[in-house]
């Protein structure tokens, strides 16, 4: 993995927005309906060009697909393998109970989007059988970048960890949450490894790691939440036991929506466990009003020295354009809990494109905003070099 050697390096979480007429498509393709299916795979294709050319113009160093033939960002692992079907039931996150008028407020927004809280649920043995898909999407990203070639540092290619999968896709066959787990995450060593084997940095999507605190383990004790998230943690090492950690970079988060996120569980109480991953980077939430905190819990918990922070130093979730000097100031507070500029890549809270129809910033507001972050970027790199 490219660390900030020279200057601070630039990139982002993984999805993008989606052209309306796609995600429409994705959205009745996940609800079984019949749809052009060379169509969408059309459209699919000149999205991924789309987004690799926009990061591009907006001087994005490390780069991926937008994620673009993905109806979500872990709920596309229901169409990739067998023995999901049904729905998952799902409890309302602690913010949207305890606020119940924010609730209207988002529900009253009307966006027409995929699955979120009613994806499939497991009521079979989960199967990876088919790589068809995932490798129809990575020639839609070589093909891409092919015609960028030498306008960027590095590629990656997001893939849902297990225990999203297994949250978001609730349980209905396996004994117990941990056999789940560790079932999504052997058959999911087959995405991995092929993310690897085509040559880009794996990034695993891991809001699990926090989110859940407040979803799924609302009701329990902070111990029981760590003590699974601790087994979400060994499941990733033995799904990748054969990628070089280096190779691979994990995103933890709270949840990538404008709510009131006065549940979040605190960042200490999770980073001592989630520091335990075989992984090179950590991504993690900053720029919002909730975690802009949270540099001093990781400073007294201290970065591991073989790892790289990808501090979110824009918020995914707003339509604010952050002003270079903000995220410069950003930059350097992550390097100096970090202590070590070489190892901060500058990046975003979260995606712009978490599902389809979930987007809650403009297209054109995303672009402005990361050239912003590559300005800041500058700025900040001026400072340090």
């Amino acid at each position: 993995m490219q660390r900030s050697d020279k200057r601070i390096l630039t990139t982002h979480v993984g999805s993008l927005p989606r052209q309306r007429e796609l995600s429409d498509l994705l959205i009745a393709q996940e609800a079984g309906q019949k749809v052009d299916e060379k169509l969408l795979d059309q459209l699919a294709e000149a999205g991924v060009k789309r987004s690799v050319k926009s990061q591009i113009d907006s001087h994005v160093d490390v780069i991926n697909d937008g994620e673009q033939p993905r109806v979500g960002f872990q709920t596309y692992v229901s169409q990739r393998l067998e023995g999901f079907g049904g729905t998952s039931e799902r409890e309302p996150f602690t913010d949207f109970a305890q606020y119940p008028d924010f609730g209207q407020v988002w529900a009253n927004r009307g966006m027409v989007m995929s699955k979120v809280f009613d994806a499939p649920a497991a009521n079979a043995e989960v199967r990876y059988t088919d790589l068809a898909p995932a490798k129809r999407e990575f020639d839609m990203f070589d093909g891409a970048l092919a015609e960028v070639k030498g306008k960027y540092t590095e590629a990656f290619m997001t893939a849902a960890c297990p225990g999203i999968v297994c949250t978001t896709l609730g349980n209905k066959y396996y004994d117990s949450h941990e056999a789940y787990v560790r079932a999504v995450a052997r058959e999911m060593q087959k995405e991995y490894e092929l993310i690897h084997q085509r040559g880009y940095v794996l990034q695993l999507d891991c809001p699990d790691l926090a989110m859940e605190r407040h979803g799924q383990w609302q009701h329990a004790s902070l111990k029981e939440f760590q003590d699974a998230i601790t087994i979400h943690i060994d499941a990733i090492n033995q799904a990748c036991v054969n990628i070089p950690a280096d190779r691979i970079r994990l995103h933890v988060c709270w949840g990538n929506y404008d709510g009131p996120h006065d549940c979040d569980v605190p960042l200490a109480d999770i980073f001592p466990i989630i520091s335990q991953a075989k992984v090179g980077a950590l991504s993690i939430e900053f720029a919002n009003p909730r975690h802009q905190h949270e540099y001093a819990a990781l400073k007294k918990c201290g970065m591991p020295k073989d790892k790289i922070l990808i501090p979110g130093v824009i918020d995914s979730t707003v339509n604010y354009i952050e002003h270079p000097q903000v995220i410069c100031n950003r930059i350097l507070e992550a390097v100096d809990a970090v202590g070590d500029k070489e190892r901060v890549i500058a990046g975003a809270d979260c995606g712009f494109g978490t599902f389809a129809g979930w987007e809650m910033v403009a297209q054109s507001v995303v672009w402005a905003k990361f050239a912003a972050l590559a300005e800041g970027a500058r700025l900040a790199s001026q400072k340090l070099w």
